[in-house]
């Protein structure tokens, strides 16, 4: 065994792994909530490539194996919304997330253009796992949003 899991900036040619990657880690979010039309399930390799393109991804590596993912993007008004953060089931419960988020934070905050000025993601209600990660590292919940009968999203967010 002995190897470790390696973060850096994922490339165009990580999407395909990437996109497999996230449809195995929300099929639980998608049991939670009866709904697999989520849209981490439906999105497809060019809107997934499209959103590479536009934002900034990691990736982390156990070898040659992507294990985990986040993505963020910043907007003109310093906000940085940062998303899909989404570890394989097999690498959960080893602080994984938590690295992937600070390095994604790390990211923006070093980016001078635009200047972030706080930090911004959501999750489903009932992602108990995401909200106490999320809270752990600082966030506090700021708004919710009401999708359907089954699923409200949780937004936190975060000074940076």
């Amino acid at each position: 065994m002995g190897m470790s899991v390696t973060i850096s900036a994922a490339d165009a040619q990580d999407a395909e792994h990437i996109l497999k990657l996230q449809y195995l880690c929300y099929q639980g979010e998608a049991e939670l909530y009866g709904d697999w039309s989520i849209e981490p399930l439906t999105q497809s390799l060019d809107a997934l490539r499209a959103e590479l393109a536009e934002g900034h991804a990691l990736v982390a590596r156990l070898g040659d194996e992507i294990v985990a993912s986040v993505r963020g993007r910043a907007d003109e008004a310093g906000t940085v919304h940062i998303t899909k953060l989404i570890v394989h089931p097999r690498m959960r419960r080893h602080g994984l997330g938590g690295r992937l988020l600070d390095a994604i934070e790390k990211h923006f905050a070093g980016d001078p253009d635009p200047a972030a000025k706080r930090f911004q993601l959501f999750t489903g209600h009932r992602s108990e796992a995401n909200l106490r990660l999320y809270r752990r590292k600082g966030y506090a919940q700021v708004a919710t949003h009401e999708i359907g009968p089954r699923l409200t999203l949780v937004t936190l967010e975060k000074a940076a």
